[in-house]
């Protein structure tokens, strides 16, 4: 595999049950992503607050500060980008909306100008469907974000279908493979590219997904032959790419991160472990 076009890394890199367990109890708040970007030697992160709040340009200054030269933020889009877009969902009528996509934008042109700009990731929930609608949206989306690489990522399996990887291929957006639990009404596990970046998001796979609450269904820990077979399963997808993005999102308790150092570990990345990546791992010496 060529494994330099790979970029691991995991679906946000704060949360308070990591502390103490993949990162130093004493580790400062300010210095959590300067610990994972040097000391864990992660070369990008997928970021998710920006789902709940607009990014800024003084907070992504203050992150690039942080990180080494050659380091990639992705960009995980605002929910009124991809969750509250109806204004009556029956009549398939989109809320004006534009103003969002400016200031998420602005707020993320720090990465863009300073070469530590991935892509955006767009998540759309169960809800979205493959309608007329959804697809003028989809183009609307790409002309509201000019310039920038965009990965799509389908909550609903009725998005399977090849008109819908032709019609990303012909926009130019990449497509999310995710692996999640095998249940009927989520979307399956799916290795294809639709553009020249390719994108995996692991999501666990919890089978109590629709009866636990929302921080718990991602609750999982992959195994080493588990991560065998992923990465055996796209192959393909790294050989028709320019690179390929892959993120933990099985965040619990650190899951995620340990993961991530595995699977880095595993394909030959890492190795032998720093003393910083055996701790995330509960090695001891």
């Amino acid at each position: 595999m060529e494994l330099y076009k790979l970029r691991i890394g995991t679906s946000g890199y704060q949360f308070p049950d990591w502390s103490g367990i993949v990162y130093p109890k004493k580790l400062k708040k300010k210095d959590i992503l300067s610990y994972y970007a040097k000391a864990l030697e992660f070369d990008t992160v997928e970021l998710n607050y920006t789902y709940y709040t607009l990014p800024t340009a003084k907070t992504s200054l203050a992150m690039l500060d942080k990180v080494p030269e050659g380091f990639e933020f992705v960009i995980r889009s605002h929910k009124d980008m991809t969750h509250d877009i109806w204004g009556d969902e029956k009549e398939g009528v989109i809320k004006e909306n534009e103003a969002v996509f400016k200031k998420f934008y602005e707020g993320i042109r720090p990465f863009i100008e300073n070469n530590a700009f991935g892509c955006v990731l767009l998540q759309f929930p169960y809800m979205f469907f493959p309608t007329r609608e959804s697809y003028d949206y989809l183009s609307l989306c790409k002309e509201r974000l000019p310039g920038i690489d965009i990965i799509v990522e389908f909550r609903n399996k009725a998005w399977l279908r090849e008109s819908a990887f032709s019609f990303l291929r012909e926009n130019g957006m990449g497509y999310c493979i995710v692996d999640e639990p095998r249940l009927k009404r989520l979307h399956p596990f799916c290795p294809v590219a639709t553009s020249d970046i390719g994108y995996l998001r692991l999501h666990g796979r919890n089978p109590n997904w629709f009866h636990t609450s929302k921080d718990e269904r991602y609750d999982y820990f992959y195994s080493e032959d588990e991560l065998d077979e992923l990465i055996s399963q796209i192959k393909e997808v790294v050989l028709k790419t320019n690179k390929m993005y892959i993120f933990f999102n099985n965040c619990p308790k650190g899951q995620a991160l340990r993961n991530a150092i595995m699977l880095k570990k595993v394909i030959g990345i890492i190795k032998e472990l720093n003393p910083a990546q055996k701790f995330a791992m509960g090695w001891k010496d």
